[in-house]
């Protein structure tokens, strides 16, 4: 009867059990059946699973209740300090994103790419450079003369719209005279 039960929670396993699980099945002393009703494991896809990381040498990690579920949709603003600081927490904690959006109260979004920014390249990444303007010293030929060409051509719309008001205006005052 209770295999026929609703499971309406997440199981935790420890990463100990899946080991445990693991070797019965390899070692021959268990069937994946008999193995996941031992270690009371949920289904034999979640030990087949196991199975295969561990054979394929991916680490295994113990899960944890309801992990990947952030109660923050929505981020928050941080400091370039505050993104290194939570960046290295989270690969220092082995990736648990989880684990850092609890403790700094931020988005699964923002932790996953300032870890990922972080391990790809260095601190700096991890800076804010939405509109930031490039001093006139920095740029080269080609960007400076692309500055120019929109500087003539906001000019010329600025001359263009002073032109039609004139002729407007030029306009009403002879409509007012006859």
């Amino acid at each position: 009867m209770d295999g026929l039960k609703e499971w309406n929670t997440w199981k935790s396993y420890s990463k100990e059990l899946k080991l445990a699980a693991i070797k019965d099945v390899l070692s021959g002393h268990c069937s994946v059946e008999e193995a996941t009703k031992k270690h009371r494991i949920s289904s034999r896809s979640v030990l087949g699973k196991w199975i295969t990381k561990y054979t394929n040498e991916i680490e295994l990690k113990p899960t944890h209740k309801g992990k990947g579920l952030s109660h923050m949709s929505k981020g928050r603003k941080t400091t370039f300090e505050e993104r290194i600081e939570i960046a290295q927490y989270t690969i220092a904690n082995g990736l648990d994103y989880q684990k850092a959006i609890e403790k700094y109260g931020v988005s699964y979004q923002q932790v996953y790419a300032w870890a990922r920014k972080y391990q790809a390249g260095s601190e700096d990444a991890l800076k804010d450079n939405r509109g930031r303007k490039k001093p006139l010293e920095e740029l080269d030929e080609h960007e400076r003369l692309k500055l120019r060409i929109k500087e003539l051509e906001a000019r010329n719309e600025y001359q263009e719209m002073e032109n039609t008001f004139a002729k407007k205006l030029a306009e009403i005052k002879r409509r007012n005279t006859r």
